[in-house]
């Protein structure tokens, strides 16, 4: 049966932005602390931060404490990780950090992980990944993490204290193939980062519906895909607000990364041809306009894509914009009906 965009969840993706003019980070967190009880009120079910370093735009990099600054300033959304970048980090730490957010705010945490490193090659090595941190491992890391979260095992030698028996629910992360494979492999429920690159989504999406096994989390599979979304009261204002998003996917390919910039009226002067091929190419899962124009093109996507859940990032300068871009967003999907629900799982914290 085709789905309606009223039919599944919507959840926000944040990066605790830094913009133009801000004297610190402190602002970023603030105004993330009111996206996160705005969007709580509006009946979205998932706010994730995502793990990134050495970027002047992004102040998420400490994610586990910021997730715990959100959960501790709302009251039943869910808040949690898109993700933590598990070759960062040794997996008995994640779950102490989880379990510990896990123990403060039962039924609300999630933990999404990926396989990336989050930063360029000069900070991976800053973040001493060369010690231990080998992406091949991934899988076992994946595997060992779970273990950590689950119920108590008299035999292990090392416990994750708070973590064990909190079972807070894990989701794999990624932008390509690999993760949808393993994702399948272990039941997990698996997203997609088509907001910034589309280009394998449809391929994982269906290996992972294809090899996917059911396991004690999930009975069947749960997909999600985090995609750019823009609105505003018409396509023109909607048009100029989402240059934001354009500049700093700009600065990505120039390699001159800032804090966010405000609109501006066009970006023809700002972007080469090819620069701006490469710019629409990577945000080519960016929905932009008026509620009427996005709801269209948003269920476009969904028919092809059949996701359980739909995640949006919006990059709006204006924090009262981006409010009510995320008012007019929540028209579209199905609310929360259940506070505390844990979602897709079988057996969550």
């Amino acid at each position: 049966m085709k789905k309606e965009l009223a039919d599944i969840p919507v959840s926000v993706l944040d990066l605790a932005t830094i913009i133009q003019g801000d004297p610190s980070a402190t602002e970023a967190f603030k105004r993330s602390m009111l996206l996160a009880q705005h969007a709580e009120q509006l009946g979205y079910t998932r706010y994730w931060f995502a793990e990134h370093h050495n970027m002047e735009s992004v102040a998420s990099a400490a994610t586990a404490v910021l997730i715990g600054y959100v959960a501790g300033g709302t009251s039943f959304i869910r808040v949690g990780s898109g993700g933590v970048m598990l070759p960062n980090h040794a997996p008995l730490v994640i779950a102490e950090q989880f379990g510990t957010l896990a123990s403060l705010y039962p039924g609300r945490i999630d933990l999404g992980i990926g396989r990336a490193p989050g930063t360029d090659a000069v900070t991976s090595y800053a973040l001493r990944r060369n010690l231990k941190g080998d992406i091949n491992e991934f899988p076992n890391d994946v595997v060992e993490l779970i273990n950590y979260l689950g119920p108590r095992d008299p035999q292990a030698k090392v416990r994750a204290v708070p973590g064990q028996e909190t079972n807070v629910p894990v989701w794999l992360l990624g932008s390509s193939t690999y993760s949808a494979g393993l994702a399948a492999l272990l039941g997990l429920p698996f997203a997609f980062a088509s907001h910034f690159a589309p280009t394998q989504l449809e391929d994982a999406l269906q290996l992972y519906k294809k090899n996917f096994k059911p396991s004690a989390f999930l009975d069947e599979p749960y997909s999600m895909a985090c995609v750019n979304v823009t609105i505003a009261d018409d396509d023109e204002e909607a048009n100029f607000l989402v240059t934001s998003l354009y500049q700093m996917a700009l600065g990505m390919f120039r390699n001159t990364r800032r804090p966010m910039p405000p609109p501006v009226n066009s970006m023809e002067k700002i972007w080469t041809e090819v620069e701006k091929a490469g710019v629409l190419q990577m945000m080519k899962y960016t929905f932009v306009g008026s509620p009427k124009t996005v709801r269209e093109s948003l269920q476009s996507f969904l028919n092809k894509t059949e996701v359980n859940e739909i995640m949006i990032a919006s990059h709006i300068y204006d924090l009262d914009a981006k409010k009510k871009s995320f008012a007019h967003a929540a028209r579209l999907f199905k609310m929360n009906p259940y506070p505390t629900s844990s979602g897709p799982f079988v057996n969550a914290g």
